[in-house]
């Protein structure tokens, strides 16, 4: 398995990426490869500086990168050598197996649906990020990619997120869940409510109803479904709470033996354990990382994809969706 890593990504680049891509090399099996991309000159300096380059680490040359005040959707036609452009065509080229970037998200969610295109039958693919819980982690789909949403298009993210997590994360039959701010049936604006209505009798789909969000964090579902301008700020929101607490249990317990305590906090709450978030419903596995990315996510996303890979997510996806129009 070849996984390709946009190494001039994150905001420090390529520093993390470098990192994270060692540190993987070393606790992924041994059948993976990651494939470094962008300015090869830069990208080997910078791994020279920890050592003899791994037999499974390789470079592939791309001589620009995209910054933050690039049009998204200008990125193809003024960046197609671009770090971005050039790992997203490897993979189309079925030279890699995933594509791993903490590059520009809009960058990354218009190249991939250029150049990966959307599965057959899937209208709006849609970003899912892992959120932790008090107990196994929920998917959140939509988290950004599509901000007005029709009821047939939350249908398709609950198959999509449930395709995932049965595929990915090895749940049977995962629950699905609307978000929504009330548990009754009825609840919400009209595309909530008929969304509602389409998922309590939806085939394939384990419905178990609406939930508010003060019962995320409780392990009430496994998929969340919801469109793209809420989850967007349900997740920049999760972001932010571990540095919070954290420092409030700092203050509370000044003085004590905290240490063990404030590693759990984390270990729960920290973005960095899941690493990255897969953009459902096209023809490859495309991970968007955060832009400030340490090497740890960085690690965990290269994780990430290579489970996608083994769960063969692409093929069962357009497999739910070629089975009929959703």
């Amino acid at each position: 398995m070849r996984i390709a890593l946009d190494a001039m990504g994150t905001d420090l680049a390529p520093e993390p990426e470098v990192l994270g891509a060692l540190d993987a090399l070393k606790v992924l099996d041994r059948d993976i490869e990651i494939v470094l991309v962008g300015d090869e000159s830069v990208v080997r300096a910078a791994v020279a500086k920890h050592g003899p380059i791994p037999e499974r680490l390789s470079f592939h040359h791309a001589p620009d990168r995209v910054t933050a005040a690039d049009a998204p959707a200008s990125v193809l036609r003024k960046k197609p050598e671009s770090s971005i452009v050039v790992g997203l065509k490897l993979h189309q080229a079925g030279q890699v197996d995933a594509f791993v970037s903490a590059g520009s998200t809009g960058a990354m969610m218009a190249a991939s649906l250029f150049i990966l295109r959307p599965l057959p039958g899937v209208d709006r693919p849609a970003v899912a990020t892992l959120l932790p819980t008090i107990g196994s982690p929920v998917l959140l789909i939509d988290a950004g990619a599509n901000v007005d949403c029709k009821p047939q298009h939350l249908v398709q993210f609950a198959h999509l997120g449930s395709v995932y997590m049965r595929r990915t994360m090895e749940l049977a039959e995962p629950r699905v869940a609307l978000l929504n701010i009330g548990e009754e049936r009825g609840k919400g604006n009209e595309v909530i409510a008929e969304t509602h209505e389409l998922l309590a009798k939806e085939p394939g789909i384990k419905f178990v109803g609406n939930v508010e969000g003060r019962d995320i964090i409780r392990d009430t579902c496994d998929v969340l479904v919801c469109d793209g301008f809420v989850g967007n700020v349900l997740l920049k929101f999760y972001e932010s709470v571990a540095g919070v607490i954290v420092g409030m249990l700092k203050k509370k317990l000044a003085g004590r033996d905290e240490g063990a305590l404030f590693e759990d906090v984390f270990h729960v709450l920290d973005y960095a354990e899941h690493g990255g978030a897969p953009l459902l419903g096209v023809g490859g596995v495309s991970i968007i990382c955060h832009g400030g990315s340490p090497p740890k996510a960085i690690r965990n996303a290269i994780r990430l994809a290579t489970r996608a890979v083994r769960g063969d997510m692409v093929k069962h996806s357009a497999q739910d969706f070629t089975a009929g129009a959703r």
